[in-house]
């Protein structure tokens, strides 16, 4: 079994909309973030090192480059021959429009590059840069904006040092939504001090607002960050792969069928990440929440249903 038999996945949407299989070459434009360069804050993100995840660390080749390499490996991997440019890290709207655009037409003038998706914060999303990219869908493109909200408890995102607040995320998703935008939200499983229920509540919030995708991550605790402090002096405990695995499988089941897993795990560098030591192996991760369904006799959407008593209930 795979875990596209139980989990309407990225991969899967894009077979049936493109015919084939479309994938997201992942690119380092040199962004920085209002929470990094004094606009909001200077430290960032206590679980923040994009290092962790960026392929070409902070010192990226150029944008072309990027894209000719992450082609070379996808291709030998799966043959594909569409691929979206995924601007990843950091904030990729946080620049003037004539900035963002020239870095947007550069990619989608690539061969085989039928359209971007863009990794962002509900605070940086400016009108302007909605309407630009709105321009591109209904140029053809297919488009996406990847927002990083993570949690709807501000007492979290503040604990966290995000810099932004769950209004900010509901501001953003109204003039997305007014625009025709697809949205993939991006949710952190395990933030300190949430519970299982905090997770269920913010995607509760997330579905009641409505969403087209969604990324969930575990939460890693990766060198150079605030939050490996915190762990080294025992302030902050990472959850057991059961925990996540279990979690992830209800919040799958949770989650009505139209809408696109982009992601249900992630893995960081392995010289980077300090804990949990389980998210080094994302297949087995994947394969046991594929497991997780099947004994449950489950799938995307089972337990899904409106206005439920803990979304009323969450603060």
């Amino acid at each position: 079994m795979i875990l596209s038999d139980r989990v309407h996945t990225f991969g899967q949407a894009m077979i049936s909309r493109y015919g084939e299989r479309v994938h997201k070459i992942a690119i380092d434009a040199g962004f920085t973030c209002p929470n990094r360069d004094g606009s909001k804050g200077r430290k960032g993100c206590t679980f923040c090192n994009n290092t962790s995840f960026s392929p070409n660390g902070r010192r990226p080749p150029s944008l072309p480059m990027q894209i000719k390499m992450g082609r070379q490996v996808i291709y030998r991997r799966t043959r594909a021959r569409k691929y979206l440019a995924y601007f990843q890290a950091y904030t990729n709207t946080y620049a003037n429009v004539k900035t963002l655009q020239a870095l947007y037409d550069e990619a989608l003038k690539i061969p085989d590059i039928i359209g971007i998706a863009v990794g962002t914060r509900p605070d940086c999303v400016p009108k302007a840069v909605l309407n630009l990219l709105s321009d591109y869908q209904q140029q053809g493109h297919e488009v996406w904006l990847e927002l990083g909200l993570q949690s709807s408890f501000d007492n979290t995102l503040e604990a966290v040092n995000r810099g932004h607040t769950y209004a900010d995320y509901i501001t953003a998703m109204y003039h997305a939504h007014q625009r025709g935008l697809q949205v993939c939200t991006h949710l952190i499983v395990g933030l300190p001090g949430e519970t299982k229920q905090h997770i269920q509540i913010t995607l509760d919030r997330v579905l009641e607002l409505g969403v087209a995708g969604l990324k969930l991550h575990p939460l890693h605790v990766v060198k150079g960050t605030q939050l490996a402090n915190q762990w080294r002096h025992g302030n902050y405990t990472p959850w057991t792969q059961q925990q996540y695995v279990d979690t992830a499988a209800d919040l799958i089941e949770m989650t009505p069928e139209h809408i696109f897993y982009h992601r249900v795990t992630a893995t960081a560098n392995k010289g980077s990440l300090l804990a949990p030591t389980w998210c080094q192996h994302k297949w087995r991760v994947l394969n046991n929440i594929e497991k997780e369904l099947r004994l449950r006799n489950s799938s995307q959407g089972k337990t899904y249903y409106q206005a439920p008593d803990r979304l009323r209930k969450g603060k």
